[in-house]
């Protein structure tokens, strides 16, 4: 898809936090996320990123996401995703969707009562 082919993709505005790393940092920064796609999304944060740089991101009920930067400008960018997600998992209260439908591994084991 070209880029102008790309603006047309549906997107839902939003604000959520999260977080990024940046070409596999250790040290993840806090981002605000203002619009989400099934392809990418756009976030607002003090972030040191230039166009092109890999970065993943933590999606709330999905995980962490990888994809590129696609454009900045000022403290804005935009991430394209390398897979697409499904932005309703996102929009979903924390916790609400079972690990096996997002395709992560749970980050806690569930005990049950014998």
């Amino acid at each position: 898809m070209s880029n102008v082919e790309t603006r047309q993709v549906d997107r839902d505005s939003l604000f959520l936090l999260s977080q990024v790393r940046v070409n596999g940092a250790d040290h993840p920064n806090k981002v605000k996320v203002r619009n989400l796609s099934t392809g990418g999304m756009m976030a607002e944060g003090e972030v040191e990123v230039g166009r092109g740089a890999l970065i993943e991101v933590d999606l709330r009920n999905i995980g962490w996401v990888k994809g590129t930067v696609a454009w900045r400008q000022d403290n804005r960018f935009g991430i394209a995703f390398v897979d697409e997600i499904d932005p309703k998992q996102v929009r979903e209260p924390l916790g609400s969707t079972a690990p096996a439908e997002t395709g992560r591994a749970a980050r806690g084991q569930q005990f049950r009562k014998i």
